[in-house]
């Protein structure tokens, strides 16, 4: 460190008079004054061992010591070390031939602890490592920044990482330490702004923090590890190191999983927010080896493909469901530990259920232990306020033009990919995302460089996030609302390159549609039908979503009109359309049997609903229609594909029926009806593509769902008569509020 105000030539005069010692001019009193104080940006230059005019000298700093001897590495002392400042400052001549060694501390109470010295380690980070960090590029990151168990020349300790580079100093803090940001500051990479100690002794289960001065020396706030993989539980915000023992079963779903190949396969979702799925008998979360015996054995039952856990990277608010993420690589504690999600995942696997992970890149919370001016400055949020925050949510947007924020964030959906056997990522808030004038105001955003709207390191972001789950066999699902083009296009074609796009127009538009009396459906018809005039642009889910059960909306049971009877068959006939509808499936948990309260994350579904029995006929529906829906290729080989649907009838609007065609690869195909009036339409007649007799697939009027088993015949007969442009025709009675699937004999 270079003299300050030119003391260089009294230093050992200073020295005398205060009755400290050192061994150097080098080592004067600012260094170890800044050691003393926690000042020092590196005390790698002065602590631990040291060529010093021809002496190899050994220095360490012990706040609260009595005495410290120096130990060789098989704890033999050595010698006792000389005290060279009043706060704990002691050094000693290394014996020699000697180059590992220990200390052993004795404290004023009398007790003593023997350790290895963090400053006689090298680093851990190679020149590969710091080069792909520094460019952004590294796709195994988290393997190098955070907190990683390791043995390093023969020690075990922990190495602690993190990217800071406006920082003066970065220490590591923990319950290893006293929380004293003095005694393990870290070792400075300049050329990237990585800093990094291997801590000797410091082992899994150990909290930590990060301890930072700004650029001016200023003390921040205790910040979290943003690569940290596990945290404390609220209202603590400590990081905890975490080593992984779990040894995976799941070798054949791994095998065969292809994430592009999904496009042409049946894809039904459960969405599930984790707290409140089920409560144990305390109200207290069910933990992930609860919900891995729980929660898989009804999700198989009710012949779900696939479940989408809401966000469960840790977060600091119950109330945020997990949309407000501190940690990115980290599960949240509330359920139990890493391991005991890999369970969770593991079990859900060897039972054929794929797992989607809610995912949340958009944005992050303010919290002072989080993200927010993480070293002092905007470092993983924009600087400039009309890109940097998010008004709407009160959070800060991540700047998606940094490399080193695309390279955590890109690192963050392999860690779950890779760490966690996720098959999938639902990337929340897209539109947010790919707009600068999201949710603003004329003035209050700034066009991009073409004078466009568009946030194109948003999208060069998503490209790249695409390409690379993709490479992993894994899918990825844009929530997105606009008409951005192309969302779940390839990238070789100019599109985003997600596997699928929410399709919110579809949800909004046949809600709207079912909360209509039906006396007044004929008038918003083509509500049914608008879909299906883009259907086939995009590779679409069609969600029914937690975001449709909360803030006042109340319930889809609830969005019905009518009596009971009219409710409970209003909303099976809208499930029968959507599995019927080209497009994947979703449906958030307690919608299956028709919850009749709003969603509350702060409680269990209503499961005692299932005592009565229209709620029972709703779960068997979903139950059977999920069944169904997997059983029959016509209903989803062909969902992205305008060869796989054909309008029957589309504008029968005074009656609000409907009947289209759904066909297969191999042109076998299905007959999809729905009359959404409490009117029975008997002798309604339909073409058909061929002669011969037709059987039910499912009709959502059976007794066994609720209904009036309006419909006595199992099977019909076509006629010779014309109609829809076909040469033959089934006549039918179609039962009220209700939707049938027709198949031909074979």
């Amino acid at each position: 460190m270079p003299p300050l105000n030119g003391l260089t030539g009294v230093i050992p005069v200073v020295l005398a008079l205060t009755g400290l010692i050192t061994v150097s001019d080098r080592n004067s009193t600012v260094d170890l004054d800044a050691l003393a104080a926690g000042t020092h940006t590196n005390p790698f230059a002065v602590l631990g061992l040291h060529q010093e005019h021809g002496r190899r000298v050994v220095r360490t700093f012990q706040p609260g010591a009595k005495s410290v001897d120096l130990l060789d590495r098989g704890g033999k002392a050595l010698k006792g070390m000389q005290r060279v400042h009043k706060d704990g400052i002691f050094e000693a001549e290394m014996p020699p031939r000697l180059s590992t060694y220990r200390f052993c501390t004795t404290y004023s109470g009398g007790d003593s602890q023997t350790f290895d010295d963090a400053y006689r380690f090298p680093s851990t980070l190679g020149s590969i490592d710091l080069y792909l960090l520094g460019e952004g590029s590294h796709e195994h990151m988290f393997t190098k920044l955070g907190a990683h168990c390791i043995r390093l020349q023969g020690v075990a300790g922990t190495c602690f990482s993190v990217w800071a580079p406006n920082a003066s100093r970065v220490s590591v803090v923990g319950d290893f330490n006293g929380w004293d940001g003095r005694r393990h500051v870290m070792r400075l990479h300049p050329g990237n702004g990585i800093w990094e100690i291997f801590v000797p002794g410091v082992s899994a289960g150990a909290q930590y923090k990060f301890e930072m001065l700004d650029k001016a020396g200023g003390l921040l706030p205790f910040k979290s590890d943003p690569v940290g993989q596990f945290h404390e539980a609220p209202p603590g915000n400590a990081s905890i190191v975490y080593q992984s023992r779990y040894r995976w079963h799941d070798n054949d779903w791994m095998a065969q999983r292809n994430g592009a190949e999904q496009r042409n396969e049946p894809v039904s979702i459960y969405e599930i927010h984790l707290g409140s799925w089920r409560r144990g008998a305390d109200h207290d979360f069910l933990s992930y080896r609860e919900l891995a015996k729980q929660l898989v054995t009804y999700v198989v039952d009710m012949g779900f493909t696939h479940v989408e856990f809401l966000p469960i990277t840790e977060h600091p608010f119950d109330g945020s469901w997990g949309y407000q993420p501190i940690g990115l690589f980290a599960p949240t504690q509330r359920f139990g530990t890493p391991d005991e999600f890999r369970f969770l995942v593991d079990r859900l696997h060897q039972a054929g259920i794929g797992v989607i992970a809610d995912w949340v890149p958009a944005h992050f919370p303010r919290d002072e232990h989080g993200l927010a001016r993480f070293d002092g400055t905007a470092l993983y949020e924009h600087a400039d306020p009309s890109k940097g925050e998010h008004a709407d949510w009160g959070t800060l947007v991540f700047n998606y033009g940094r490399r080193e924020v695309i390279n955590y964030l890109v690192g963050s959906a392999l860690y779950w990919i890779r760490e966690f056997h996720i098959d999938g990522l639902r990337v929340d808030a897209v539109a947010s995302m790919l707009y600068l004038d999201y949710s603003r105001k004329k003035g209050e955003w700034q066009p991009n460089e073409q004078g466009g709207n568009e946030n194109l390191e948003a999208v060069e972001f998503l490209r790249k996030l695409n390409r690379v789950v993709h490479r992993e066999g894994a899918t990825c699902y844009a929530e997105e609302s606009t008409t951005w083009p192309g969302v779940s296009h390839p990238l070789e074609a100019g599109g985003l390159g997600f596997t699928y796009k929410w399709n919110m127009g579809w949800m909004n538009d046949t809600l709207s549609y079912m909360k209509e009396q039906p006396v007044h459906r004929k008038f918003h018809h083509d509500k049914m039908t608008f879909g299906l005039m883009y259907a086939f642009t995009e590779n679409f889910v069609l969600p029914l979503s937690h975001d449709e059960v909360v803030h006042g909306k109340g319930t889809l049971l609830g969005r019905m009109p009518g009596d009971e009877w009219q409710r409970f068959a209003n909303l099976r006939a809208y499930y029968g359309f959507m599995f019927a509808h080209p497009g994947k499936k979703l449906l958030f948990m307690g919608g299956e049997f028709a919850q009749t309260s709003e969603w509350d994350h702060d409680r269990s579904l209503d499961w005692h609903l299932l005592e009565f029995a229209p709620h029972k006929g709703v779960r068997a529906l979903v139950s059977d229609l999920n069944r169904i829906y997997r059983g029959t290729p016509a209903l989803y080989e062909r969902d992205s594909s305008p060869d796989g649907f054909k309008w029957i009838v589309a504008d029968d609007s005074d009656q609000s029926v409907y009947a289209w065609l759904r066909y297969a690869v191999d042109g076998s195909f299905v007959i999809c009806i729905c009359n959404f009036t409490p009117v029975p339409r008997d002798e309604y007649r339909v073409g058909v593509p061929c002669s011969g007799r037709y059987e039910y697939l499912l009709d959502t009027d059976r007794p066994e769902y609720g209904g009036t088993a309006y419909t006595q015949s199992e099977t019909l007969k076509s006629q010779a008569e014309t109609a829809h442009g076909w040469p033959d025709s089934l006549v039918l009675n179609l039962p009220p509020l209700s939707a049938i699937i027709l198949r031909p004999e074979t």
